[in-house]
């Protein structure tokens, strides 16, 4: 697996950037490591929580996040709710400019929640938003935007970002009103961004000049960048890998708010037998996995939610699936597999912890008589084929973290386009749809509470852990924040 192809291009990477003599001054570049490539640069057509990490840099919302994940105002200054729970005010700030000039207005707005919403006709391009019925300017740089039924989670949905009307090049020259500036995007090598010296928010205006992403997803690779000085945080660095460079950097280890997941496609033999599913789930040893492949750094998990997201987690999901061969046994008998089967395990190779997980889950059901089959993909294939084609038997993979649990929950929704477990339940559907509109939030916390239990009950994945993303840095760099989301906060940081 590690001499795959991404491995490959991982190596090719680090040497350019090792062949690199360009000189940096402290404040002006900032070198970082990214493990794959953006899947797209325009927000909209944007899968990656990699990616967006990147991206929240150049774009923004009416709302945002702050690194509590508590839901704060941004292009909005003021935001006005009803009463009932059916229409937000947003006031415009006065001194925002896209990166190309351009002041954003009202109009910026409507274009993007028509576009969001499929309120101009065409297909929506956000899932969330088609809950919005209207969207009016009520004064000069003033909107209400109006839905259809009252919705808890619609600030959360704000911070889709805003996109200049009628700018149509963001898939090559993403613009925005972040932060960083766009500069450049070279396969396989690295993506550049720049200050934005017309920033709005002073509070956080960068305090480095230009940041270089470097396309790097070997982790040896990534190391040796780190030691001769090409790069200055490396991060997805193997925790015991990590503690023996503690002396020459600084080491930063954190929930993600991740969830590592063994999915299976519960449409397709012998997936779709909830006993088979619940077989290898009882036969796969999460401890044997967090040891194995994480080194300990990783947070056990029972059903698709992270402790990290506290007051709508589940936390008595403990026995429900405990490490038990006997009795996968048995469930495997009585779905008509005694004698096991074999299927085919796709893994995106440029994420060594994954590879390491389906290896170990390889040897775990092999004591059950069932017989795994590792195929490494490139991230791009697994995208396609797996994620968006549902073209798989099994995988193992992390779907990355949200703030609101209607965005975690709704990958297992059947109505869900991008359910690409295709876990389809009755009850679940039912329980996510009323916490939707549910306005009362320990009702609502309750709905989302009985929708992990169904997860962990009815086992469309096996879910494994929380992975810790183990960084090492030059410890003349001050400031790193992490976010219970992927989000990358270059502004933060500074020499």
């Amino acid at each position: 697996m590690k001499k795959s192809f991404t491995a490959i291009i991982g190596l090719a990477a680090a040497m350019l950037v090792l062949s690199c003599s360009t000189k940096k001054t402290e404040s002006d570049v900032l070198r970082m490591n990214i493990c794959s490539e953006p899947d797209n640069l325009f927000f909209w057509k944007s899968s990656a929580a990699d990616t967006k990490a990147i991206l929240y840099n150049i774009y923004e919302g009416l709302t945002t996040f702050d690194k509590d994940g508590k839901i704060i105002p941004c292009l909005a200054e003021k935001i006005v709710t009803s009463v009932d729970g059916n229409a937000y005010i947003f006031t415009l700030r006065n001194d925002v400019y896209f990166h190309n000039g351009k002041k954003l207005t009202t109009d910026d707005v409507i274009y993007t929640y028509e576009n969001l919403a499929g309120l101009n006709g065409n297909t929506p391009k956000s899932d969330e938003m088609q809950i919005v019925k209207d969207i009016t300017e009520i004064a000069p740089g003033q909107l209400m935007i109006t839905l259809k039924k009252p919705s808890a989670s619609f600030l959360s949905f704000a911070i889709a970002p805003i996109m200049q009307t009628g700018y149509e090049d963001n898939e090559t020259n993403p613009v925005g009103t972040g932060p960083y500036k766009f500069v450049e995007y070279s396969i396989h090598q690295k993506l550049v961004l720049e200050k934005n010296e017309n920033y709005w928010n002073q509070k956080r205006m960068p305090k480095i000049n230009r940041i270089e992403l470097f396309v790097i997803s070997d982790e040896a690779a990534t190391i040796s960048a780190l030691q001769s000085d090409q790069l200055d945080i490396a991060q997805m660095i193997n925790a015991s890998n990590a503690k023996a460079l503690k002396s020459q950097f600084e080491m930063i280890s954190y929930p993600q708010n991740m969830v590592q997941i063994f999915a299976m496609n519960n449409a397709v033999k012998p997936f779709d037998d909830e006993k088979v599913r619940k077989a290898l789930c009882l036969a796969i040893n999460r401890d044997e996995i967090i040891e194995g492949a994480m080194d300990g750094a990783a947070t056990k998990l029972y059903s698709n939610f992270s402790p990290v997201l506290g007051f709508y987690y589940n936390d008595k999901l403990e026995k429900v699936n405990a490490y038990d061969i006997k009795k996968a046994k048995e469930l495997l008998k009585e779905a008509g597999y005694e004698n096991g089967f074999e299927f085919t395990l796709k893994v995106p190779s440029n994420y060594q912890a994954h590879v390491d997980t389906a290896t170990i889950i390889q040897a775990q059901l092999a004591k059950i008589g069932i017989k795994a089959n590792i195929e490494g993909i490139e991230w791009t294939t697994w995208l396609s084929d797996v994620y968006t084609n549902k073209q798989y038997e099994a995988t193992v993979i992390a779907f990355g973290g949200k703030l609101e649990p209607n965005d975690i929950l709704k990958r297992y929704s059947s109505s869900y386009k991008k359910n690409f477990v295709n876990f389809n339940d009755e009850q679940f559907d039912s329980d996510f749809t009323a916490a939707l509109t549910e306005t009362d939030d320990e009702k609502r916390a309750e709905l989302y509470k009985n929708c992990q239990k169904i997860l962990a009950e009815k086992c469309p994945c096996a879910f494994i852990c929380d992975p810790n993303n183990t960084l090492l840095k030059k410890k003349k760099i001050k400031g790193f924040t992490y976010y219970p989301i992927s989000y990358y906060d270059f502004t933060s940081l500074s020499y």
